[in-house]
Formats: C-alpha cells, structure tokens, sequence
C-alpha cells in the first residue's frame, strides 16, 4: 500500500472519530444547559480537522511498524509446521468464543450501570478478547494437528529444520542418507544456493557443468522423497559470501547445517551452528580395519613413492600398497601394517602377502 493511500485513509478515519467524539461531547454539553455557538465549532469542525492531520502524521510510523511487525510474523509463521500453524488457528478461534461468551455475562451484571457501564464493559471484552486469543493460538500451536498435508505434497515434515549446501547436493549421498530415513525432518533449499548452483550448471567448464547438471538432478529425486522447502530469505549485506548467508539462515530457523565443506564447518562451530558433515558421517560408519587383516585389493596406479601401487576399497578408502607398483592393474592379497585418520579421511597402508611355501620333503 503506498504512503498517500494509506495517509489519505488515516486522515478518514481520524476526522470521523473526532467528529463523533466532538458531536458526543456537544450533546453533553447541551445536557449541562451550554449552546456556545463557539463550542459547536470547535468541536464538530476544529476537532476533526485536528483528528485528520493527526492521522497524516502517524500514517508513516504505523505503516513502518506494521511492515516490521508483519516481517517477524512471516519469519515465525516460516519456523512452524503447517500442523502448528493449523493448531494456532484453532485455537485462536476457541479463545475468541470463550471471550464472548464471558462477554454476554459480563454485559448482564456491567451494562445495567448505565453508559459508563456499557464502555467499561467493552474495554474489558476487547482485553479479554486480545488475551484470549493470544492464549489459544499459545495452546493450539503446541497442540500441532497431525495428519495435515499440503495439497498435492507428501504430509509435512516437522523438526529442526537440515539446511543443505551446495556441496552437498553436488556430492549425491544426502539422497541415499533421507531414502534410509537417517536425515529426519524438513530440508531447507535456500534460494541463493539453488542460484549458485544453477550457475555451476550454466558454467563454460564442462566439468562443473556435470557437477551442476548431476546436482539438480539430485534435488528432483530429493523432491520425491522427502519435503524440499525453499527458503526465500536472502541478505544483501552479506554480499556475496554464501557461507555468511548459509550461517546467519541457520540461526534464524533454529535449524542444522548440512554440508561438506570444510570452512564452512568450521565457521558455522564458530557461530554455535550444528553442522551435520556427510564426510564425518561416511568415515564413522566405514568397517574397522586392523593392522593384521588381510584384504583383496586392486592395485590401479602408482602413489608418491616410486615403488608404491595405490587400491581402492569399496567405500572409496586408498590403500598404499608397499613394493605395489610393479602390480598394477592386476588383484593383489595384501596385509595391512597401519592405519592413518586424516582430515580428508582415512588411508589405509598395506604389503604385499607373500604366499605361502610348502616344504617337501
């Protein structure tokens, strides 16, 4: 609504209100035998012409706090279930009947006071009706009304809300992890990391092309699995540092980081955000390897150390296989001597098994 529009009703509404104070006041006057032709005037012209510059003044000021006011309601509406929203309703609803029903009583026992009664009577039902209802929507939001579904969608998911990254759209396992039910409740899509990542796949090197095209093909297969809510939410005064913006989403809804980067977790820790790390989580579950074990590898290069051969378990883990290079490109039994846990993961470091000889006699 544009300022003129909203002074131009301000100023209305005002000048009736001082019309009907001043008319009120003149009759009351005329009930004390005064008929000043001065008092008509002031009070039937002066005060509403008062009334409507009052109401051009405070136009502006009420327009900013009801903007303010509205955008907190929008972020908090934002951080709720529909289940809440839908509870909250209900129960502002029930608050506002219980508040006219007291009303109809308390009318009975006030109003027969006479006119102070009845304007006391009323200043009384609008609090109790404002504190009623603000009780209710308390009550009912908490209650959160199961079984609600958007129309079209899947039933809503409820929880602390997972923000993903785009590092970890690109790498493709957060759709496995919410197929196996571990990443539980709604995932944030922010619309700048949709943009970033709509970047990367407009992007002339073909290989972040891939990485690109490969990512938004994961969050069509995320929609089909599990709630994908996208966040409007952007901060200009962050520039264009995604990571600030992730950080400062994440504290507003109260919500989870998910990623893979590295900074990013480290500065979000910082910021007292939880972080989920996909690569901390792939490392805890990958199986315990013992210096001892024996392991069936194939070696498939060379590693930094001329006579180093480099294999790959299943779950991606390197294995350096000592004197290994002269084996490349065939399978090999080797035993592992150590274990290394590194901040890109784990290495594992091995021999070759030397088989074993029969002695004839």
């Amino acid at each position: 609504m544009s300022t003129t529009l909203l002074r131009l009703i301000f100023a209305v509404v005002f000048a009736v209100t001082g019309f009907l104070l001043g008319r009120e006041a003149y009759t009351h006057l005329i009930s004390l035998h005064v008929t000043s032709q001065l008092w008509l005037i002031v009070l039937t012209i002066v005060v509403p012409v008062m009334g409507a510059v009052a109401g051009v003044l405070i136009a502006p000021t009420a327009q900013d706090l009801f903007e303010r006011e509205l955008a907190e309601v929008e972020t908090a509406m934002e951080r709720l279930a529909p289940g809440q929203i839908a509870g909250g309703v209900v129960g502002l609803i029930a608050g506002l009947i219980v508040a006219f029903l007291v009303k109809s009583v308390l009318f009975e026992f006030i109003a027969n006071a006479g006119q102070a009664g009845g304007y006391v009577a009323m200043v009384l039902y609008i609090i109790l009706s404002v504190f009623a209802a603000y009780l209710g929507a308390r009550v009912g939001a908490k209650q959160n009304i199961a079984g609600l579904a958007a129309t079209g969608r899947a039933p809503l998911a409820t929880g602390i809300p997972k923000i993903i990254d785009t590092s970890v759209i690109v790498d493709g396992r957060v759709l496995e992890i919410v197929q196996s039910g571990f990443l539980e409740g709604p995932l944030v899509l922010p619309r700048f990391v949709l943009r970033e990542l709509q970047l990367i796949a407009d992007s002339l090197d073909a290989m972040k092309r891939a990485r690109g095209r490969r990512g938004l093909e994961i969050l069509s297969k995320l929609q089909e699995v599990a709630v994908l809510d996208i966040d409007e939410r952007d901060y200009d005064d962050a520039g264009g540092a995604v990571d600030a913006k992730l950080v400062r989403l994440a504290r507003e809804r109260a919500g989870k980081l998910v990623t893979n980067d590295y900074n990013l977790n480290r500065v979000a820790q910082v910021e007292g955000v939880t972080v989920l790390n996909i690569n901390e989580l792939a490392g805890a579950v990958k199986p315990v390897v013992l210096p001892g074990e024996e392991l069936h590898v194939t070696i498939v290069r060379d590693g930094k150390e001329a006579h180093q051969g480099v294999g790959y378990l299943e779950d991606g883990t390197m294995i350096v296989v000592e004197n290994g290079r002269r084996l490349i490109g065939e399978d090999a039994d080797v035993q592992v001597t150590s274990v290394l846990q590194t901040v890109a993961g784990r290495m594992i470091f091995a021999r070759v098994k030397r088989p074993t000889q029969t002695l004839s006699t």
